[in-house]
C-alpha cells in the first residue's frame, strides 16, 4: 500500500478518527488492508465487515492481537470488546465495505497520477482467473506487478487488491467479477483501466444476473469504462463480446480464432500433455506447446498474449511465459494420480455449462487408447431458470462424446444422471450417489489399468475435494 497517515485514510474513507492514547494522526500506515482476522499481519489495517454469516466486529479484537495497526470499524470499539490487546487508532464510517473501496481509489488515484502504474482489468463469464495469473506473469517481464490473489474480485476483493499496489507497482492486473448488473462499473470507478479484457459472455451465474441479456450488459461495463487512450482487448470468436466494440471509445485488439483476430491460434492440436498451436501476433508467428490442459484454455492464453503485446513484450517473451505455465489455476484441469497408468483431472473449482462442455471435449480428445473415460460430475450452480435444460444438455453431450462412464454425485446433479441413462444407444453406464463418500468408494473399486478421470463441478458442489482425494490415491 502507499505510505498515507491516519488522518488521511480518514479523510479518503469520510470516517471519524478516534485515536489511541499517545498516537498522532499524522502516524502513517505501512501494513496491507484486510478483511479476515486470520490474515492480519503487524501494521495491517483490519477492516471489520458485517457480512451475512457474520460481523467483523467480533473479531477485531483477534486482528489487533495480530498486529493491526489500525480499525476501520461501523461502531467504535470498546477496550471490552477488543478483549487484553493493546489499544489501536479507530476510524468510525457508516459502511466498512464502502470504506475499503474509498481507500482503494484514493490509493490508485494517487498512484495514477505518478505516471507510472498500468491498470488492466479482466472481465468475462469463464476464464477470468486463468488469464488474470498468465497475465500477471506477462507484466512481470515488464516490472513490478500486483495481481488478484485467488478469486479476489468483487466489492471486497477488488479493493483489497488494488490496494496492495505501491509506488514501485508497474502493473496492476485486476480480476473484475460480477454477480449483478453495475458491479464491474464500481470496480472500474474505483481502479480504471488502461487495458480492459472481455474473455466471454456466457451462462456463468446467469441466474443471478437474470439472463443472458443481462450479463452481456454487465460484462460490456468493463469497456464502456474505457477512454479514447486505453485498449479493449475483446475475444472475436464470441458474437456478443465482439458486439461490445461498437460500445467503447477504446482502441480494440481482437483476439482467437477468427482471421481477423490481431492475435489469433491456428494449427491447434490437443494431447494429455497440454496444447500445441501457432501464436500470430504483430505480424509475426511462432510455434506454442502449451502446457496447461484442455483446448478451450488456448483462448486465455490468446487474451494473455494480446494483454503482453499491449504492454510492449516481444513474441519471443510472450512465447516464453506461455509455455512456462503448467495450471491454469489449483482445481482447474489439474493433472494428478499417475498409479496403474490412471490420470485424473481435478477441474471443479468452479463450473459453468461452457466450461463443462469445454472439460467433457477435453476428456473425450485425451482418453488413453486402452483406457476408459470416466466424468465424475456435480452440480453447476447460479443458473436460475436454465439450470434443468443445461444439466439435460451436458449429459445429452457426454453420450454423444462416447464417455465411457458417468459418475454423478449429489441430487442437485441428478438431472445429468437421468437424462444420461435415458439414451437408449449409449453403450456406456451412468452411476448416481449422494454424497462424495460414496463416489469415492464406488471409484477405488472400479477405476482400472489407464482410465482418465474427469471431476468437474461447481465450487459448491464439493467435488474439488474428491478429485484431490482420488488424486492421492493413486498418486
Amino acid at each position: 500500500m502507499i505510505e498515507i497517515t491516519f488522518s488521511e485514510i480518514a479523510a479518503a474513507v469520510q470516517g471519524r478518527l478516534a485515536l489511541a492514547p499517545g498516537e498522532s494522526s499524522d502516524a502513517i500506515a505501512h501494513g496491507n488492508a484486510q478483511t479476515d482476522s486470520r490474515e492480519v499481519r503487524e501494521g495491517d489495517i483490519f477492516f471489520a465487515r458485517r457480512g451475512e454469516g457474520t460481523d467483523g466486529h467480533l473479531f477485531a479484537g483477534n486482528a489487533v492481537r495480530a498486529g493491526a495497526a489500525l480499525l476501520v470499524v461501523e461502531r467504535e470499539l470498546s477496550g471490552d470488546e477488543l478483549g487484553d490487546s493493546t489499544p489501536v487508532s479507530q476510524i468510525i464510517v457508516d459502511d466498512s465495505t464502502e470504506a475499503l473501496g474509498r481507500l482503494a481509489q484514493a490509493s490508485i488515484h494517487s498512484l495514477r497520477e505518478s505516471g507510472r502504474l498500468t491498470i488492466v482489468g479482466i472481465t468475462g463469464s469463464n476464464g477470468k482467473t486463468t488469464t488474470k495469473n498468465l497475465a500477471a506473469s506477462m507484466a512481470e517481464v515488464r516490472g513490478a506487478t500486483v495481481s488478484s490473489e485467488k478469486s479476489f474480485n468483487n466489492e471486497v476483493g477488488g479493493p483489497l487488491t488494488m490496494l496492495r499496489a505501491t509506488p514501485e507497482t508497474e502493473t496492476l492486473v485486476v480480476e473484475m467479477g460480477a454477480s449483478a448488473e453495475g458491479e464491474i462499473s464500481r470496480l472500474t470507478a474505483l481502479a480504471k483501466p488502461h487495458i480492459g479484457v472481455v474473455l466471454s459472455v456466457g451462462l456463468a451465474h446467469a441466474g443471478e444476473f437474470g439472463g443472458i441479456e443481462a450479463t452481456y450488459r454487465a460484462k460490456s461495463e468493463m469497456v464502456r469504462s474505457l477512454d479514447a487512450t486505453g485498449v479493449a482487448v475483446l475475444n472475436r470468436d464470441d458474437p456478443r463480446v465482439a458486439k461490445m466494440a461498437e460500445l467503447t471509445e477504446a482502441r480494440v485488439l481482437w483476439f482467437g480464432q477468427h482471421p481477423e483476430a490481431d492475435v489469433r491460434a491456428s494449427d491447434i492440436v490437443s494431447s494429455g500433455a497440454g496444447t500445441s498451436f501457432t501464436l500470430h501476433a504483430s505480424g509475426e508467428s511462432a510455434p506454442v506447446f502449451f502446457k496447461v490442459l484442455g483446448e478451450h484454455h488456448v483462448m486465455n492464453a490468446l487474451a494473455a498474449a494480446a494483454i503482453g503485446v499491449t504492454l510492449g513484450l516481444s513474441l519471443e517473451d510472450v512465447v516464453r511465459v506461455l509455455e512456462s505455465a503448467s495450471l491454469a489455476a489449483p482445481g482447474r484441469m489439474q493433472v494428478l494420480g499417475g498409479r496403474d497408468g490412471i490420470t485424473i483431472i481435478n477441474d471443479a473449482y468452479n463450473a459453468s455449462p461452457d466450461s463443462m462442455s469445454a472439460a467433457l471435449r477435453t476428456l473425450a480428445q485425451i482418453r488413453k487408447p486402452e483406457g476408459r473415460s470416466v466424468a465424475v460430475l456435480g452440480a453447476m450452480s447460479e443458473l436460475g431458470e436454465y439450470s434443468v435444460e443445461e444439466h439435460i444438455r451436458i449429459a445429452l453431450q457426454a453420450v454423444r462424446l462416447r464417455i465411457s462412464e458417468l459418475v454423478v454425485v449429489g441430487k442437485e446433479a441428478r438431472h445429468l444422471h437421468i437424462s444420461a441413462i435415458n439414451e437408449g444407444s449409449w453403450d456406456g453406464e451412468s452411476v448416481f450417489f449422494e454424497s462424495l463418500d460414496e463416489a469415492y468408494d464406488y471409484l477405488l473399486r472400479t477405476l482400472q489399468h489407464d482410465d482418465t478421470v474427469l471431476v468437474k463441478s461447481s465450487n459448491a458442489a464439493g467435488l474439488q475435494v474428491l478429485g484431490d482425494r482420488l488424486g492421492e490415491a493413486y498418486a
